[in-house]
């Protein structure tokens, strides 16, 4: 049997694949996309795989996440479908829940972190939750390894059995529901064909999918009967058709959390990041922060701590390289030879491997700030700047990795949402003025300009930026045309 693993990011998804599977994973790529794809055995089970899906928020077509989720669960059908949220912010977590539930997949929910909302002091009603629901519900803490055996039994007796989820309208009477069961009615033998659930694709037509409209094959009469069906929804709610279809599921998820959810006060973590995000989110102090923090990272990273490993690599690789030119000259091998392996081989990698611990120090120093939760504060801080050239926040953080050295700076495009925003960044970073670019600026500077050289350098670095703008406004109304991914940015204490 194959399960699949879905939550919000930062809802402990990566620590409960690692519970269940222990060391039996392996990652690849899924199809045709640059997303992490894990996968592994489930412990104690035989025959049961887990595929970790990335962490999304909702099912809507706007990342390759959040595609690679909706296809691989429409496409691949498991046989079960493990759902983690976070107990103490269990309004949010829940919606991508009810999405989940209309996919009409045999389904378990598992309320991940009921430790700290036990310490928290507050409770809430797992079974009330399972029968307001209509699906499984297991409290756990993944960190601590409780309640997982108990996740995994029900998991494989709910796929086992193949038990649906018993709940999937989720509309109280009104606009939101008429709308949804007249387009319903319309497309049910179109979802039958295509093997979609019939509210799930309903839904995802409200919303405007173009994939699911190429997948329902809907002629355009059909196509207009839905849009006036949408449209009349619209001018009733007074909101444009996506909210109104959030505003149908956080009205539901209210009314289960009203019976069921009694909130844990807030945490002393929580009011220490409340305390410090005053500082590192403020409108005035967190630029000038944020800069002279990569200025300290870059000064130990490219004239301290980096600079001196960086030598020491060099004068290692120098001294086997005298080594291996002796112990060749001495046993006369031919000079065509020699001179491959000497200048070639060891003058050719070694010049790239005196590189490795610049790249390994800066990726440390930037996974201190990712892991203190400080580095989501700076993409929240450059998105309102980044949008204005076309990019989001999340772009911030590889452009400034690009003033050190651009091949660590191109690599970390990876963790970019969409690929628009990867290939822009990876076009425009080049532009900022890399560390094996001041010998150079350094040297016309002096030679062409020996009154302003300081002057000039900094003129350089300025231009660089100017004309990377220039380039993201011209790459962003020509070959990569649209708007940046909508930012949804978690702020981990």
């Amino acid at each position: 049997m194959i399960f699949a693993l879905a939550g919000n990011q930062n809802c402990g998804k990566t620590t409960l694949f690692n519970q269940l599977t222990g060391s039996n994973q392996h990652v690849g790529n899924f199809p045709g996309v640059t997303v992490d794809q894990k996968s592994g055995a489930i412990r104690g089970e035989k025959d049961c795989t887990v595929v970790d899906l990335p962490g999304i928020y909702s099912i809507r077509p706007y990342t390759p996440e959040e595609i690679v989720t909706r296809d691989f669960i429409l496409n691949q059908k498991p046989d079960g479908l493990i759902n983690i949220v976070d107990a103490t912010n269990i309004e949010r977590n829940l919606y991508l829940t009810l999405q989940l539930m209309e996919m009409r997949i045999p389904m378990v929910l598992a309320l991940n972190m009921m430790d700290e909302v036990t310490a928290g002091g507050g409770t809430i009603d797992v079974k009330g939750m399972s029968q307001a629901l209509g699906i499984p519900v297991v409290p756990i803490s993944a960190v601590k390894n409780q309640g997982v055996d108990e996740l995994v039994k029900v998991a494989v007796q709910t796929a086992r059995i193949k038990t649906l989820p018993t709940v999937y309208d989720f509309c109280s009477p009104g606009p939101v529901h008429r709308c949804i069961h007249a387009v319903v009615h319309q497309i049910e033998d179109h979802a039958e064909a295509a093997g979609l659930p019939v509210r799930f694709a309903a839904t995802k037509l409200i919303e405007g999918d173009e994939d699911i409209v190429t997948r329902l094959a809907l002629d355009q009469n059909e196509l207009e009967l839905i849009e006036h069906s949408v449209k009349e929804m619209e001018d009733e709610c007074g909101m444009d058709r996506n909210a109104a279809l959030a505003d149908m599921r956080y009205t539901f998820i209210e009314t289960i959390c009203s019976g069921t959810v009694v909130k844990c006060r807030e945490s002393r973590e929580r009011a220490r990041s409340e305390a410090i995000d005053r500082v590192v989110t403020n409108k005035y102090l967190a630029l000038p922060l944020f800069f002279a923090i990569m200025l300290g990272i870059f000064f130990l990273t490219f004239e301290v701590i980096g600079a001196f490993l960086s030598d020491l690599l060099a004068a290692g690789i120098d001294a086997l390289t005298a080594a291996v030119d002796s112990g060749l000259a001495a046993y006369g091998l031919n000079p065509v030879v020699h001179s491959l392996v000497i200048d070639g081989v060891f003058a050719g990698v070694g010049s790239v491997l005196s590189f490795l611990p610049i790249i390994v120090v800066l990726f440390f120093f930037l996974s201190i700030l990712e892991d203190t939760g400080y580095m989501a504060r700076v993409a929240f801080v450059m998105d309102q700047l980044l949008r204005k050239i076309g990019l989001s926040g999340r772009s911030i953080v590889p452009m400034l990795v690009g003033f050190g050295c651009s091949v660590p700076a191109i690599m970390s495009t990876r963790t970019l949402a969409s690929e628009r925003d990867r290939r822009m960044t990876i076009l425009l970073t080049p532009f900022m003025s890399c560390s094996a670019k001041i010998p150079i600026y350094g040297v016309f500077s002096a030679a062409f300009f020996p009154n302003h050289a300081a002057l000039v350098m900094i003129g350089l670095y300025i231009l660089g930026i100017l004309v990377g703008i220039v380039a993201a406004k011209v790459l962003g109304t020509t070959v990569y045309k649209g708007n940046p991914v909508p930012f949804v940015m978690e702020l981990p204490n």
